[in-house]
């Protein structure tokens, strides 16, 4: 009876069918947390994006902003998987690499790497602004 209780706990996306506390095993408790897929993405890719900078042409200033603001994005995600209101990181980290990285495309025309990662934060402004102006849902 328990393995049915779960899948339609992931079918069905009721949290009334089984409770966390319901259940024996803590690891329910990620059935009822909205992860941050996007955010945790765009962490990744502005890290790996310093490390490839780092590689490709020595840059230790490439691998610190990458690191500095991977990290931030990261933590970002993080707060927002936990409260989904709580976008201000994320917003500021992806609002500063869309300014910063968005004149060196402009200045540059090259889409590696200023063009993609100005980009990328754009849509996750997008994200992030669509996700303060929804209204909570009614319970």
């Amino acid at each position: 009876m328990f393995p049915y209780l779960v899948l339609a706990q992931l079918v069905c996306c009721n949290s009334s069918v089984l409770q966390p506390s319901d259940s024996p095993f803590g690891f329910l408790d990620v059935f009822n947390m909205s992860v941050d897929w996007v955010g945790y993405g765009y962490a990744a890719l502005v890290a790996s994006g310093g490390v490839m900078g780092y590689v490709k042409a020595g840059s230790v200033p490439s691998l610190a902003a990458g690191l500095l603001f991977g990290g931030l994005a990261g933590f970002g995600a993080y707060q927002v998987s936990n409260d989904p209101n709580n976008i201000w990181v994320s917003l500021g980290t992806s609002g500063s690499l869309a300014a910063v990285m968005g004149k060196r495309f402009y200045g540059s025309r090259k889409f590696m790497p200023a063009g993609l990662v100005a980009g990328a934060s754009l849509l996750m402004i997008g994200k992030l602004s669509m996700a303060l102006l929804q209204k909570p849902q009614e319970s």
